[in-house]
């Protein structure tokens, strides 16, 4: 028995415990506390029903399912929140202690852990990390928002193992415990449904840095540097040079002046803003292995679906997948990064962010412009109110991605590019933005079979 079984057996020894969602995570904590543990009671709450049979889930342990799911919480010593659960009333409103997976897990291994967050790219750059690590030989394991519940990799870790963690807001919200290596990539609109303001949602991220100690080591974007961060802070820019490192030109800066040059034509990550995670990424892995080790690691990383995925060329236009962008800063990033762009698709979700930079940037950019759904109806009313964006033709509206793929495939000029880029979430219309994407493809795929 590893040090984290120990702790999590004496963490819920003697204690009334509840596991609030029994999604993929929550199954993990039970499976953990059944195996290890000594309870003195295990409760399962969720809004939708729990199948005790198909779950192997015995007599004692308490189903509590239903619209009222939460008015038991305080009937417990203990409650395990899962990530994709909403709190009905805050933490200090509650008899009882709120605590999860990640909070635990940190517990015992903070000063192994590399835990990365933002709100673009942090899939990409924890994948990346982790990729170099154990191409290079390092005893490491990947967990975290990436669907890879933290429980599900404690056995067997030994404390030389470092673990590769992605961390959403939701996963930081109630943290008390910061990784040692922290990653703070950027901050846009995000999620303002559930956090209401920026400040809510950022109050969320800062977990991440918040609770490190003064030795610990936090990369950070230039931009979002604060005074309130703890440990030492390197920051990152691909736009400022003041940053300790600086991305230009396919090159890492460091402040020093020393540089490292992006194999650019060896890699298949694609897009500038991508060299800003592979800066991330190699300042931080080289603290445990060389620079040839990582360029070698680098040019046999594989790039994640849905993510700049170029997916096929059917009548002569080349598709993209960039079904992860949620955000202005991401659809824009798309269409600086894929080749001879000739049309955008835009729309999902509507979220409330604001579209204005996106339309600024669109006014100015010469590319056919498709909107969907609710987010791309109200981009596609804001440009035809606009009086400073010219060349309205190049703007289209359609109800959903179907008639939109069709549209694309009619206006595309042959020889160029078409990305779906959607600043918008799926939510509503898909299940999440890989079932989006999916969609997207075989639609695309539907074309070469279509007269």
């Amino acid at each position: 028995m590893n040090k984290f079984c120990e702790y999590i057996k004496k963490y819920t020894e003697g204690k009334t415990v509840c596991i609030l969602g029994f999604g993929r995570e929550g199954k993990s904590t039970y499976k953990i506390l059944e195996k290890y543990c000594s309870p003195k009671s295990i409760a399962i709450a969720d809004l939708n029903p729990v199948d005790r049979n198909a779950n192997g889930l015995p007599e004692n342990v308490e189903l509590i399912c239903g619209k009222e799911y939460q008015e038991c919480l305080d009937r417990f010593d203990m409650v395990f929140k899962s990530p994709g659960i909403v709190l009905e009333k805050k933490p200090e409103e509650l008899k009882c202690q709120i605590t999860c997976e990640t909070q635990v897990f940190f517990e015992v291994y903070r000063e192994q852990i590399i835990g990365i967050t933002g709100t673009k790219g942090k899939s990409t750059v924890t994948s990346l990390i982790y990729h170099v690590l154990k191409e290079s030989g390092v005893d490491c394991r990947i967990a975290g928002n990436i669907g890879i519940p933290v429980f599900d990799i404690a056995e067997g870790m030994t404390d030389k193992t470092v673990v590769v963690c992605e961390l959403s807001c939701h996963q930081l919200e109630y943290m008390t415990v910061s990784p040692k290596f922290a990653v703070f990539l950027n901050l846009y609109e995000e999620h303002l449904d559930h956090y209401g303001t920026m400040e809510n949602y950022y109050n969320a991220k800062k977990n991440i840095y918040l609770h490190q100690q003064p030795f610990d080591v936090l990369w950070c974007n230039e931009d979002i540097k604060t005074d309130d961060m703890p440990s030492i802070v390197l920051t990152v820019s691909d736009t400022n040079e003041n940053a300790d490192v600086f991305v230009k030109d396919g090159k890492v800066i460091d402040a020093d002046g020393d540089a490292y040059a992006i194999p650019t034509d060896k890699i298949k990550l694609l897009g500038t803003h991508n060299h800003y995670n592979i800066a991330i990424a190699y300042g931080l892995t080289s603290l445990m292995i060389g620079e040839e080790a990582f360029t070698k690691a680098l040019c046999t990383f594989d790039p994640l679906a849905h993510r700049l995925e170029y997916v096929d060329t059917v009548r002569g236009i080349r598709w993209y997948d960039d079904s992860i962008s949620t955000a202005c800063a991401t659809a824009i990033s798309a269409l600086k990064s894929v080749p001879n762009v000739g049309t955008i698709l835009i729309g999902g979700m509507d979220r409330g962010i604001d579209y204005q930079p996106l339309v600024d940037f669109l006014a100015d950019f010469d590319v056919r412009v498709i909107c969907m759904e609710a987010s791309g109806k109200r981009v596609f009313d804001i440009i035809q109110a606009s009086s400073s964006f010219n060349d309205k033709e190049r703007v289209h509206y359609t109800d959903h991605l179907e008639d939109a793929v069709k549209l694309a495939a009619e206006i595309t000029p042959e020889g160029e590019s078409c990305v779906m880029s959607p600043a918008a979430a799926s939510y509503g219309i898909f299940k999440n933005f890989e079932e989006r994407g999916d969609a997207f493809k075989k639609l695309v795929a539907e074309l070469r079979t279509e007269n």
